[in-house]
């Protein structure tokens, strides 16, 4: 064949997917891999009778590329990133454009984007979520960057992005490490509503006494509604329907209880705590894969500190859909949902990324982790109102509150006095109890501030600063 339209650094499974879905929408591809037996390897398994060429070297790679080059890296963030671009930039010329298609930091991003610019070349970072499968059959895809690179790879995206109602499920994010940064909040989502699934299956499992399949029959009822149809939903159900081939009990069961992380739900948090936007929700989840992590140490301590007396309470029936506990999880979700848009709305208004949040709502739709049916409620809160500051103030999704929040009050009483921990719905209780609040008790904080290092303090009844000699 001619020059390539496409180049991808990186096969691992995400970049062989998403170079055969490039493929597939009738873009030619030349692949590079640091490992070259790994080239030779993909030409002659997924990638023989594709539109797809392999190269030994960075030289060889770059040569092969029609121009303006169009290149994706798929390597791991951080230096790994860093040392590719140094390595190739000296075969680029002007108005080529690297990708990097991995989880890296936005902070990261926004230096690169500056550097690469500054040479002429086109620099964009692009969130992609929708993991193997999502990445070959069509993922949600976020790229930031400069305007002129987004437009220089916009027919490419389109198409390998996933196709919902009402088009593909990318679009230009914003400048610097816009795009990087939605996929961060993007998957910090992801961490809450996780964790938030889980403390519903041990509910189930602990104080309904649920197997498997019986919990995994609620979880297809919940994905039958417009609150709760998801993508996780779906993936909860199954992994809670799949039997141990050894042993023919679930499979879940014979699972070290110790969640890994990649990351990206750290940068939510650390980014909600430097902007001062709270995320609770989110960092419970965080929290909670952390907490997990101390396997041997929760081992001890569960001899050591005894469960309160054995507490019942209802979580609902399976022929109700689990009510009150259904309910929570709505609850949960849409806070999640609202904590990371919020989130985004501050960083939009500190780095003028003038990120467009029913745009957000509506890629994440398809192709991602998070995509739900609810997003489009989502895109719709934003469409009637850009600069809605908190999900919640909108009325759809303040009804859904108020009628929710009986059942999620009653599963965190219960789940308390029970002894059973449910950090990500706890989190949303006093989350919800604490935005609606037109007191908080901050006024005693700020006195306290005051008394000891007179940090002064401002009064309900008249304006200034005051401080008071509190202490003789």
């Amino acid at each position: 064949m001619g020059k390539a339209h496409f180049g991808l650094i990186g096969l691992g499974v995400m970049g062989e997917n998403l170079v055969l879905n490039a493929e597939r929408n009738g873009y030619s591809s030349v692949v590079y891999n640091r490992t070259y037996a790994k080239t030779e390897d993909f030409l002659a398994g997924r990638g023989a009778g594709k539109d797809i060429v392999g190269a030994a070297t960075l030289e060889e790679f770059v040569g092969a590329l029609e121009r303006p080059r169009r290149i994706l890296m798929m390597v791991k963030a951080g230096q790994p990133v860093d040392d590719t671009i140094a390595a190739i930039s000296p075969y680029l010329e002007e108005g080529d454009l690297l990708i990097d298609g991995g989880n890296s930091l936005y902070t990261d991003t926004e230096r690169r984007v500056a550097e690469l610019e500054s040479q002429s070349f086109g620099y964009i970072g692009m969130g992609v979520s929708g993991g193997a499968k999502g990445a070959l059959e069509g993922p949600s895809m976020m790229p930031g960057g400069t305007k002129a690179a987004y437009d220089a790879i916009e027919p490419l995206v389109r198409k390998m992005a996933a196709q919902v109602n009402d088009g593909p499920c990318v679009t230009y994010i914003g400048p610097g490490g816009a795009g990087h940064f939605v996929k961060t909040v993007h998957n910090g989502i992801e961490y809450a509503i996780e964790q938030v699934l889980a403390e519903a299956y041990d509910l189930m499992k602990r104080v309904g006494g649920m197997n498997g399949d019986q919990m995994a029959d609620v979880l297809a009822g919940w994905n039958d509604t417009e609150e709760l149809a998801s993508f996780l939903v779906e993936i909860t159900e199954v992994c809670l329907r799949t039997k141990d081939p050894e042993t023919g009990g679930d499979l879940v069961e014979a699972i070290v209880d110790a969640a890994g992380q990649k990351g990206t739900g750290l940068w939510t948090v650390v980014s909600a705590l430097e902007m001062g936007v709270p995320v609770p929700t989110i960092y419970a989840a965080l929290n909670a894969r952390v907490l997990s992590s101390l396997r041997p140490e929760r081992l001890s301590a569960s001899a050591l500190i005894p469960a309160p007396p054995a507490h019942s309470f209802s979580l609902g029936s399976p022929a109700d859909g689990m009510g009150p506990l259904r309910d929570a999880c709505i609850a949960a979700c849409i806070v999640s949902y609202g904590q990371g848009m919020a989130l985004l709305q501050e960083a939009s208004k500190l780095h003028n990324y003038n990120l467009n949040f029913s745009s957000i709502g509506q890629i994440w739709k398809g192709g991602c982790i998070i995509r739900a049916r609810l997003l489009q409620r989502i895109q719709n809160a934003y469409g009637a109102n850009a600069s809605l500051p908190n999900l919640m103030l909108d009325p759809w999704f303040a009804d859904q509150i108020n009628r929710r929040l009986p059942g999620l009050r009653q599963v965190v009483a219960g789940a308390a006095l029970a002894g059973i921990p449910v950090p990500c719905l706890s989190s949303t209780l006093d989350y919800i109890d604490s935005y609606r609040s037109g007191r908080l008790p901050q006024n005693l904080v700020q006195a306290m501030r005051d008394c000891f290092g007179s940090h002064t303090y401002e009064r309900v009844d008249k304006a200034g600063s005051f401080h008071t000699e509190w202490l003789d």
